[in-house]
């Protein structure tokens, strides 16, 4: 281990270098604080044994300055008889313990080694802690394809940093989940994680929702009602489906995030809000700024880093674990005892497309957990759409044995939708006049299938 010694009297350094020399230190020396800035910034030591009264720089200069840098070694400030009072100030500001002075070779040893004895079981203390979240670090999501590697390598750098991330991927590959280990990960992780659907707010509501407004500013507003912003004021404001705001509220959004500031609707006092904005979107937003529905600037401003999520049919390496996974949860949840998923059956959904992603499957087992009579989900226990599943072309794969209308009829339903889905770029009220169906009839069916 490297350890700095900072003291302007040469006698003094000169024995500690010795002591600590013997006892198989490291040991680089500095004359004053001045220079021991310097020297600890290059030789980057793991411990420092600090004077307090120094010319130049002292001791609590020296503290503070190096804390301010970003310096991580352990502060031993070295104070006389009548200095105790600096000593405390000195680890107020950062510094580790203190050395009374005079002190002989065997009181600076046990003081050093008791730091360094301490620093050692709180490294193992982080590294076990860093191995329990890396073993449990991406909570719900698997990770088993280098496709889903990739993604989440990504994930896990940017975590700790406050850049914008765009997260895209089919409906129901886990986007939310993905957010959610975001803001878990991060510095913001004890603050909010406020989320909203932004294709789920009435459009008249949408500028409410985001900034708020005062009392009596439109009628019906008869109070005060703070916005997503300020409630997600220091953590994370995350917006699913953000390819879904009119143009007229990504201007607005644009300007709050560039000024870091939002006003209440009917308000003249502007409200600093300090957030970090995730977004998700199952539509090609750059396709959307070519044809002029999606902002270039605000396009820019989210997707600084962007993430995006394969497929589940992409990734069917992953399918064995996240059904047992789901499995276990649902049963726990439901209070059933079935424990597992028969080879058959585990064959069935790892041949089925999955059209619906990971939310699909979810409801697909849950579906067999409440259905099923024995422990073991059997092929028979999955809906015939998964056993059976339409091909790409509506209207083929019926067999003759099975001329049921009400199956394949829906699973050609089911399968409209998805194309209707694909073709709008999820956009569900161009879906439903794509399908011509109301809107409210489309989302049930969406709920239905597994596909939203």
């Amino acid at each position: 281990m490297k350890i700095l010694i900072i003291d302007d009297d040469e006698g003094l350094r000169k024995s500690l270098t010795l002591i600590l020399k013997d006892a198989g230190y490291d040991v680089v020396q500095a004359e004053d604080g001045e220079q021991g800035l310097a020297t600890a910034k290059e030789q980057q030591p793991a411990m420092i044994l600090c004077d307090v009264r120094m010319p130049k720089l002292d001791g609590l200069g020296f503290v503070e300055r190096y804390k301010e840098a970003g310096g991580t070694a352990l502060i031993l400030v070295m104070t006389a008889y009548g200095g105790l009072d600096l000593a405390m100030e000195a680890m107020k500001k950062g510094a580790y313990d203190y050395i009374p002075k005079p002190f002989g070779a065997d009181d600076v040893l046990l003081i050093v080694r008791k730091a360094e004895e301490r620093e050692q079981l709180r490294a193992e203390v982080g590294r076990l802690r860093r191995e329990v979240r890396a073993d449990a670090r991406f909570g719900e999501i698997v990770v088993g394809s280098p496709a889903m590697r990739k993604a989440m390598d990504v994930v896990e750098k940017v975590a700790k940093y406050d850049s914008a991330v765009l997260i895209t991927g089919g409906s129901g590959t886990g986007k939310e989940l993905v957010a959610r280990m975001l803001h878990r990960e991060s510095t913001r992780a004890d603050a909010a994680f406020v989320a909203v659907n932004c294709g789920g707010v009435p459009e008249q509501l949408l500028e409410s929702e985001f900034f708020g407004f005062v009392k009596g500013s439109f009628t019906g507003a008869d109070r005060d009602k703070e916005g997503l912003f300020e409630a997600a004021h220091g953590g994370t404001l995350f917006l699913d489906e953000v390819g879904e705001l009119p143009g007229a509220l990504q201007v607005k959004l644009l300007r709050a995030l560039q000024e870091g500031e939002v006003r209440r609707i009917g308000s003249t006092e502007t409200l600093e809000v300090d957030v970090r904005i995730i977004s998700a979107t199952n539509r090609d937003l750059e396709e959307g700024v070519e044809n002029g529905d999606f902002r270039k600037d605000l396009y820019y401003r989210l997707a600084v880093v962007p993430v995006h999520l394969p497929q589940l049919r992409a990734r069917k390496e992953e399918i064995p674990e996240l059904a047992g996974h789901l499995l276990k949860r649902h049963s726990s949840r439901l209070g059933v005892g079935v424990d597992s998923i028969s080879p058959e059956a585990m064959q069935v959904l790892l041949e089925y497309p999955w059209p619906g992603n990971i939310r699909e499957l979810e409801n697909v087992l849950e579906r067999a957990l409440v259905l099923t009579e024995g422990s073991v989900i059997e092929p028979d226990d999955l809906p015939e759409a998964v056993r059976r599943p339409a091909p790409d072309t509506p209207g083929l794969g019926v067999d003759g044995d099975d001329l049921s209308v009400k199956r394949h009829g829906a699973r050609l339903e089911r399968h409209l939708i998805q194309l209707a889905l694909d073709r709008t770029g999820g956009n569900k009220t161009h879906a439903a006049e794509l399908l011509e169906l109301s809107p409210r009839a489309l989302r049930y069916k969406i709920q239905e299938y597994g596909l939203g």
